[in-house]
């Protein structure tokens, strides 16, 4: 009873230091035409509402989400209900979920000492992240190398881990992190990274997979971003870079891209959630990946890992013309979806971004198969709007272990077809 009533305090004092979400919900729209659904897109114009939407309205066939802050709820629901739009309530209170994840987490921590004792199963803060990729590094001399390949606009390191047997060899790139609240993308990407190194010399796919390729994964693509989620507003998504004469900060870095820039998808406002950022690469973190990529020049496969949604997508998003080899994309997306839900029956649609949630430029993956990395993919994992942005951490590991099925088959297929 006294550890419960200490964790309830220590609860209640972060909460006091942080953004609280008391009374906010969660709705699912369901948009039954294209009147219905410009009424939903009128909404978002109003922005003394600061409607959150989690999934945005793009066609009258996808569900909408959108995060409603209290004081509103009632003029939302009236005007749904007034417009005959169907909705019901997905959260009933955001921040009741915010505080079992805050009570979970404290449980959940162990004293670390390597990454043996490393909690595969909690959202760490992101000096444990740091040192457990020091440890992994450390453990494993012969395969895995720790790289630092830039720092974010607040000085904080940008890592690389390097899983390799040899030099300068085609490549795979995995990042995670590269919005704030998206805690289950880096914690499924360190999962996957201490499943490489037991599994090599152990599952033969693998060891012959890192004997022929490297693998470079960026846990933490955005740390800024992930520290201020942790510490001051769980809903934060940008970076966290200032710009002189904004009273808003950050840029949605999934934005800032070389990919049809600024274009649809994306905004010019600085205070949007999709800020695309004053010019292509302006955020440091995006720049230090795009730099180290063409530096590099030997990238076959190009994934990031985000949440949520349960889709598996590949280029492009700021155009409707296909890539040279959708069929073989589509063929592989397909294949590694089945593999998925092979584990525990989880259910991913799969195609292209412009196909499953509408135009997105300045994005990851459009970028990097403009760059010649023929497989580029990116993931939303789970769940499909039960908890969002707020996945249980009880689901971390089967979200990796299933995930890490169709990453696996995407890398065992390019490692088969190197050129």
């Amino acid at each position: 009873m006294k550890t419960s009533w200490i964790l309830l305090n220590i609860v209640l004092v972060a909460a006091h230091r942080q953004v609280t979400y008391i009374g906010d919900q969660v709705l699912r729209i369901s948009a039954s035409s294209q009147k219905q659904l410009n009424l939903v897109k009128s909404l978002e114009q109003l922005q003394h509402l600061k409607l959150d939407f989690w999934r945005e309205p793009v066609r009258s066939s996808v569900p909408i989400d959108v995060r409603v802050p209290a004081k509103h709820v009632g003029t939302i629901k009236t005007f749904l209900k007034s417009n005959n739009i169907a909705h019901s309530v997905m959260i009933e209170n955001l921040q009741s979920l915010l505080d079992e994840e805050r009570i979970s987490s404290l449980i959940s921590e162990l004293r670390q000492n390597g990454t043996y004792s490393f909690n595969y199963r909690s959202y760490h803060p992101l000096s444990k992240i740091y040192k457990w990729m020091k440890d992994l590094a450390k453990e494993n001399p012969q395969l895995v190398r720790r790289m630092r390949i830039g720092r974010s606009s607040q000085g904080r390191a940008i890592h690389v881990l390097k899983f390799s047997t040899g030099h300068r060899r085609p490549a795979i790139w995995i990042d995670a992190g590269i919005h704030g609240r998206e805690w289950i993308a880096p914690a499924v990407a360190i999962w996957m990274a201490k499943k490489i190194t037991t599994d090599y010399g152990n599952d033969p796919s693998i060891t012959s997979l890192l004997n022929k390729m490297d693998i470079f994964m960026v846990i933490m693509a955005n740390p800024d971003g992930y520290v201020f989620s942790k510490t001051k507003d769980r809903m934060w998504r940008k970076t966290m870079s200032k710009r002189p004469g904004s009273r808003c900060f950050g840029v949605d870095p999934n934005r800032n891209f070389d990919a049809n820039f600024g274009g649809k998808g994306s905004s010019r406002v600085p205070c949007s959630e999709s800020y695309c950022g004053p010019h292509v690469h302006s955020e440091p973190e995006i720049k230090a990946i795009v730099d180290f990529i063409k530096k590099h020049g030997r990238f076959i496969v190009f994934l990031t890992l985000h949440n949520y949604s349960q889709r598996l997508m590949y280029p492009y998003g700021y155009t409707r013309e296909t890539p040279e080899n959708v069929e073989e994309l589509d063929m592989l997306a397909h294949e590694a979806t089945e593999a998925l839900t092979s584990l525990y029956g989880t259910r991913y649609s799969y195609g292209s971004i412009v196909q499953i949630i509408n135009e997105s430029s300045g994005n990851s993956i459009d970028w990097s198969y403009k760059q010649g990395v023929k497989y580029s993919y990116a993931f939303e994992l789970r769940d499909e709007g039960q908890y969002g942005f707020i996945l249980p951490r009880s689901q971390i590991v089967p979200t990796a272990e299933e995930t890490w099925l169709a990453v696996k088959k995407i890398m065992e297929h390019a490692c088969n077809h190197l050129p």
